[in-house]
């Protein structure tokens, strides 16, 4: 056998050998749902692996279901003091995906979030209480179309674990709340379009090493 063949074999052996370790990493892989346990530190948003979703009544006949595609955001993680997190999250206002670009281009437009002249929408904690072992209620400053009001979440802490496949110390969450959307100027189209706005948010959150 040549010395190149030994090379590929090798090289074989290894890509199957770190095949089957990532594979075994997953199957086997869990998380802690005790947020104190989490490792502390700074976090950033993973945008592959969260989703913003907002839904509104659409004439009575249902609740029409929208998202934001372009999502980013920090949490300052503090499990020995979870009361003293501090989450900051900005959405592109431009972003919005209805799945209908027509409709798209009305609420991104002057009539609703005027995303040309306010392209940012804003959220930051003011407080963060627990209500569980892995919920709390986490309340902050919702800037939107030039306003600043407080918006109250119910989040649940899903769990904490390294990454199966990066390694990379990762948080997740779920969280749901509602608002008036007239409370920002946002009361066009009511009440064909109801002014109760509920949103959905699944979010992982992942530590860099090193």
């Amino acid at each position: 056998m040549t010395g190149r063949w030994r090379v590929v074999i090798a090289a074989g052996l290894a890509a199957a050998a770190l095949a089957s370790c990532s594979a075994f990493r997953v199957v086997t892989h869990e998380v802690n749902d005790d947020p104190v346990k989490a490792p502390a530190g700074i976090y950033t948003l993973d945008p592959r692996h969260s989703s913003l979703l907002f839904d509104v009544d659409h004439f009575g006949y249902s609740r029409f279901v929208a998202r934001f595609d372009e999502v980013s955001g920090t949490l300052d993680a503090k499990p020995s003091a979870p009361a003293t997190s501090r989450l900051s999250v900005t959405i592109k206002a431009a972003s919005v995906d209805t799945n209908v670009p027509e409709l798209d281009r009305m609420i991104t437009g002057k009539d609703l979030l005027d995303a040309a002249k306010y392209p940012d929408i804003r959220f930051k904690t003011t407080t963060l209480k627990r209500t569980g072992k892995n919920t709390g209620e986490m309340t902050g400053d919702l800037t939107m179309h030039g306003r600043t009001r407080p918006v109250t979440l119910a989040v649940t802490f899903n769990g904490a674990a390294p990454d199966p496949l990066t390694g990379e110390d990762t948080l997740g969450f779920s969280a749901t709340g509602h608002f008036n959307r007239a409370d920002w100027g946002l009361g066009a189209w009511w009440p064909a379009v109801g002014n109760d706005v509920k949103v959905s948010i699944q979010a992982e959150f992942v530590r860099k090493r090193g």
